[in-house]
């Protein structure tokens, strides 16, 4: 088999898919995704009137998923989560625990990977327009379930979580969603390319 031939993408591979299978590569990439999920969430900025700081964390958490694929990043938002749970202070700005007003943005990264990656297989990361699809979905996702838990941690009302936690980020979103739908695309292009 030539290295061409091994190196170029079949339909129905993620971008991790092309280094060589085996278990220790996927326990690599589920514990490498979790880590740089919890990296991604230490750069944070405080939102005046909001509990929630901005983060790269879901933007780490949707890469994740769209690199990995569903299962692997799955189970790596779970490592980053319960891990998080136990006390390991890698949530945004140092937390840690289920308690936290910002919690329900980390379930729904959870699902949004999950969801994200399984696009991905469908070929989702490997064109800008669709790329652009997939972070709106994952990002619909994220705030889907993270501004009611917002809002039930905290007491606030539908429309102060709504104000508190997705309007304030719904910028910084875009420029995280164009970063992605210039970097996936771009590295499959580089991959096709060998």
């Amino acid at each position: 088999m030539s290295t061409a031939a091994a190196t170029s993408s079949r339909p129905g591979e993620v971008l991790a898919d092309l280094l060589p299978a085996s278990r220790v590569r996927d326990v690599a990439l589920v514990v490498g995704g979790a880590a740089l999920t919890g990296l991604a969430a230490q750069i944070s900025l405080p939102v005046p009137g909001s509990p929630v700081p901005v983060t790269g964390q879901t933007f780490a958490a949707l890469l994740v998923g769209t690199a990995l694929g569903a299962r692997r990043g799955f189970l790596s938002l779970a490592v980053y989560a319960l891990v998080g749970m136990a006390g390991v202070p890698w949530f945004a700005g140092g937390g840690s625990g289920a308690a936290a007003p910002s919690f329900g943005y980390v379930l729904g990264m959870l699902l949004a990977s999950t969801v994200v990656g399984s696009l991905a297989r469908r070929g989702a990361d490997r064109s800008v327009l669709h790329m652009a699809g997939t972070m709106l979905i994952g990002e619909a996702i994220v705030y889907a379930i993270g501004v009611p838990y917002l809002a039930l941690a905290t007491g606030m009302s539908a429309s102060a979580a709504v104000a508190a936690g997705l309007t304030p980020f719904l910028i910084g979103d875009a420029l995280k969603a164009a970063l992605a739908m210039g970097l996936l695309p771009t590295a499959w292009k580089l991959v096709d390319k060998k």
